[in-house]
């Protein structure tokens, strides 16, 4: 029996901050996708790991944050004349949401202002800042943080997070490391072939953290190829969803999902992922799987090494 992991890039408008076209409808669907994400999790009593852009535990703030030695104009949506609502920049309601669930979530770091690490101009005192940043903001609530999501998967400064005693993070899909799923390869999982998403095996690395390396993401086929497929297959991505949940049903390993709650705009992507979680509730309800959050993998990689000091944890 093998363990299913959903993560959740949490971040609202942080997550398009620094694109000149911003995707109007995900941004549109920021506040309410992760509503329907939570209550979805609820329903099925899934439990999740969600990674939160530190800002949203935030009330409020000056909208400079000069102790971050981020690149100019970084924070123009924080103030005039590119201010960005309220709405898009702080989340205390929607991370105290998540904390007082019935369901037992973690809450992650997906860094304080969704800065990837893995990009060459992003230096260590950056990254060292919005870690730093992150953690006092998840401080304030009495949150550990365990877990981390980087944002767009750009993994980087893995020593920085070992210094700030996270324990693990997601890592990249391993068969798109040398970018062999393009379009192409997603037509043909999504119609004529057969394979699941990878089984994963969490890794311990040489910092100490363990590697939670995704499997699939809920929302990577999508525009006109989903368009053209559906009608005719049906969803692809709840097809490898369930393939992926089969299999680790089948044998020893991590079956890893992850999506974001502003994937979520319209009724079909509801109809996604409750097609899914639906599929994920019975085979677990059957004793082939089991739920575990990213922290719990963790716990159990590391409970397999050494014993561990308790930490007080929400």
């Amino acid at each position: 029996m093998g363990t299913v992991v959903l993560s959740i890039d949490a971040e609202l408008g942080w997550g398009f901050h620094d694109e000149p076209t911003p995707p109007a409808e995900r941004l549109a669907a920021a506040r309410s996708g992760w509503d329907r994400l939570l209550a979805l999790l609820e329903e099925y009593e899934v439990p999740a790991t969600w990674a939160v852009v530190g800002h949203l535990f935030l009330e409020d703030c000056d909208g400079t944050h000069a102790d971050l030695p981020t690149p100019p104009g970084w924070f123009d949506h924080e103030r005039e004349p590119d201010r960005w609502e309220r709405d898009l920049r702080f989340g205390p309601d929607l991370v105290a949401a998540v904390l007082g669930s019935p369901v037992a979530h973690e809450v992650g770091c997906h860094t304080f202002s969704h800065v990837e690490f893995g990009d060459p101009s992003v230096g260590q005192d950056l990254a060292r800042a919005e870690i730093a940043a992150s953690l006092s903001a998840a401080g304030e609530w009495d949150v550990t943080l365990d877990s981390a999501v980087y944002p767009r998967n750009n993994v980087g400064h893995r020593a920085v997070l070992a210094a700030f005693g996270l324990r693990c993070y997601r890592g990249v899909r391993p068969d798109t490391r040398s970018g062999a799923v393009g379009t192409l390869g997603k037509l043909a999982r999504a119609t004529v072939t057969a394979g699941s998403p990878p089984l994963v095996e969490p890794t311990v690395d040489e910092f100490g953290l363990v590697n939670v390396p995704a499997s699939l993401y809920l929302f990577g086929f999508e525009g006109l190829g989903r368009d053209l497929v559906t009608p005719v297959w049906g969803d692809p991505v709840v097809r490898q969803a369930r393939r992926g949940i089969d299999r680790v049903a089948r044998r020893d390993g991590v079956f890893h999902m992850w999506l974001h709650p502003n994937n979520l705009v319209g009724q079909r992507d509801v109809r996604r992922l409750r097609a899914v979680l639906e599929y994920l509730d019975r085979r677990r309800a059957d004793g082939d799987v089991r739920v575990r959050t990213m922290r719990g993998v963790a716990d159990t990689v590391h409970g397999e090494r050494q014993p561990q000091v308790a930490r007080r944890v929400v």
